[in-house]
């Protein structure tokens, strides 16, 4: 593979927005590919797949570069170069590549490997909880599968076409799709690539969720007519999924604390024909209006997100102890203040996109000790081993 230096330069300033400035990656990587509209798509693929690399492996480059906290440009070159170095690349005869030592990264890399903290590069305090919650052999296996690439699952919108219908028009389209195991609205794609341009997407004939993802709303034990609140809706991909699973019948309430969310969720309701959703900002007010009135309650609740760390890597240089520690007191609030949305009967899901037992099964222990009208039906965890987005859920019943 030959190196282009515009293009090196560009994961270079997109690694410095992302360590120096603190932006998200996925915006970092947005804001240099503006930059520049004659770079081709072979070109953007380059910066973005190997930004995206680099900050997966960042604390084993760093280990291997025999660099702690790069601050200036010329430590951000010699990350790039023991990165390539690591991966077999041949470096240019290039001034910012002089004096490096490919045998002293090597070593240093190979040394790396033998250290979990380094080899699957996390923080060591992570790596310390994990180890904690869920033992050293599930922690080891599972940060070996965070690591790798994320697949790409579609969920076909019932609404207006079905499995098989939606993968021969994508393969007509020369999009690749597999059907997977016991996930019915599911397709996977072969490889990745772009579909939001596609006349199907356009036509809300599928959303981008993932196989764990949409594990949520069957959980629901979902039933046409239905009275149905999604309190921690986000963007909307479990709203959306619940109003195809009751054919657009009933009421959906999605609520959400930020207005931009429920925007997105509005247009995407739009796309796939959704009609039954009803978005609202969430508050105590609007707690207290709904109080005893859903059929099925859903709290997917903020997380940690360890269970997807494989789709924002970057994530693992953001959280903190201290950061879980509140979404954990956060997670607890949710849960028994908006339980009481709940009727007398009805179904309420807990779930999250985290791996650990002290955002997932604790939490809704402590819950079911202060809430005697609740019982515990059932709950599933999802580790990324399985091969999608680690989940947790839990199904719980109101009595009285």
């Amino acid at each position: 593979m030959k190196l282009h230096r515009t293009l090196v330069q560009a994961v270079i300033d997109t690694l410095q927005q992302i360590f120096i400035g603190g932006v998200y990656a996925d915006k970092a990587v947005e804001q240099v590919l503006k930059q520049n509209s004659r770079w081709g798509s072979r070109d953007r693929r380059f910066i973005a797949e190997t930004t995206y690399e680099m900050v997966r492996w960042w604390r084993l480059i760093l280990r291997s570069a025999s660099i702690e906290a790069p601050r200036q440009s010329s430590e951000f070159w010699k990350i790039f170069a023991a990165w390539q170095i690591m991966n077999e690349v041949e470096l240019p005869d290039w001034e910012e590549f002089r004096g490096i030592d490919k045998a002293e990264i090597l070593l240093a890399a190979k040394e790396a490997k033998q250290i979990r903290k380094y080899r699957e590069s996390i923080p060591d305090w992570l790596d310390e909880l994990g180890s904690l919650e869920l033992g050293e052999t599930v922690w080891t296996n599972e940060l070996a599968e965070l690591n790798k690439e994320a697949k790409v699952v579609l969920r076909v919108n019932t609404l207006k076409t079905n499995r098989i219908q939606l993968q021969r028009l994508l393969d007509q389209e020369s999009v690749e799709t597999t059907i997977i195991g016991d996930y019915h609205d599911a397709l996977m794609l072969s490889k990745r690539q772009s579909l939001q341009q596609l006349s199907e997407y356009k036509q809300g004939f599928f959303e981008i969720q993932d196989a764990s993802s949409q594990m949520i709303a069957p959980f629901l034990d979902l039933k046409e007519g239905m009275t149905v609140i999604d309190a921690c809706a986000g963007a909307g991909g479990k709203s959306l999924h619940i109003a195809a699973m009751m054919n657009n019948s009933g009421r959906i309430f999605s609520m959400d604390v930020e207005e931009r969310k429920l925007s997105e969720l509005k247009k995407r309701a739009d796309r796939g024909g959704v009609t039954v959703v009803k978005t609202k900002i969430i508050n105590n007010e609007e707690v207290k209006k709904l109080k005893d009135s859903a059929d099925r309650l859903l709290l997917d609740v903020p997380c940690s997100g360890l269970g997807v760390i494989r789709r924002n890597p970057d994530a693992k240089w953001k959280l903190s102890l201290d950061f879980i520690k509140e979404t954990k007191r956060m997670q607890q609030q949710i849960i028994s203040n908006y339980s009481q949305m709940l009727k007398p009967g009805g179904i309420m899901v807990y779930a999250t996109c985290s791996i650990l037992p002290s955002e997932n099964q604790q939490q809704v222990e402590l819950f079911l000790e202060n809430n005697s009208n609740f019982e515990f039906i059932e709950d599933r965890k999802v580790l990324p081993s399985e091969g999608f987005d680690g989940f947790y859920m839990a199904k719980l019943k109101r009595l009285n």
